[in-house]
């Protein structure tokens, strides 16, 4: 489906008062953040992005839990400080601007305050991989999602983007190799379990 179309359907459901919020979902590299970014730019000022990967814990506590090497995977993000988010997002509609973090690929680590939500904003766009999951912390993030699109694209199309987006962050050709083998692949197959608990399927941007 074209993008202008999906901007309809988003602008679609913008309230006359308060704020909604519309999730999109989907495995890694589907191309969740690129749709986001431009239904928000569709929009203009009456929508505002808000990334799932804010919610990455840093490398600190990946330490401590052990998960340095399944960084990205479920259990390494902040479910309930998301779910909490949103929360407070729908909360301050009209009253407040709030700020967002977002995950910084140079830096390889979460940075607080990268976006801001103003207070005039009465659509939220987010996405990440495990917003349909049916697991704590994300079936609290999904009780305030007004939608949930699962955004997909073919497997070797992902599969090119995650190589891409590895070397371009300075992994060797082997070790991305490993890394996709090792750790998205079994992000991807746990997220397509989720799809069926989106209200619908989108094709990638």
């Amino acid at each position: 489906m074209h993008s202008t179309a999906l901007a309809e359907e988003a602008l679609a459901l913008v309230p006359e008062r308060g704020r909604a919020v519309l999730g999109l979902a989907g495995p890694p590299a589907a191309g969740k953040s690129t749709l986001a970014r431009s239904l928000v730019a569709a929009l203009g000022e009456v929508a505002a992005y808000v990334p799932l990967d804010g919610f990455h814990l840093s490398n600190a506590q990946l330490d401590r839990l052990g998960l340095r090497s399944r960084k990205g995977s479920e259990p390494s993000f902040d479910a309930f400080g998301y779910a909490a988010l949103l929360a407070r997002l729908v909360a301050a509609a009209g009253r407040e601007a709030v700020y967002v973090p977002d995950f910084d690929r140079t830096l390889d680590e979460p940075v607080a305050a990268r976006h801001v939500v103003p207070a005039g904003a009465r659509l939220v766009v987010t996405e990440g991989n495990y917003l349909a999951l049916d697991a704590p912390g994300w079936r609290e993030a999904r009780t305030w999602m007004d939608r949930l699109w699962y955004v997909d694209a073919p497997e070797a199309e992902r599969d090119a983007r995650l190589v891409d987006r590895h070397r371009r962050h300075g992994r060797s050709a082997s070790a991305t190799r490993a890394w996709i083998d090792a750790n998205d692949l079994p992000n991807s197959l746990l997220v397509a379990t989720s799809r069926a608990r989106c209200d619908r399927v989108v094709p990638p941007p």
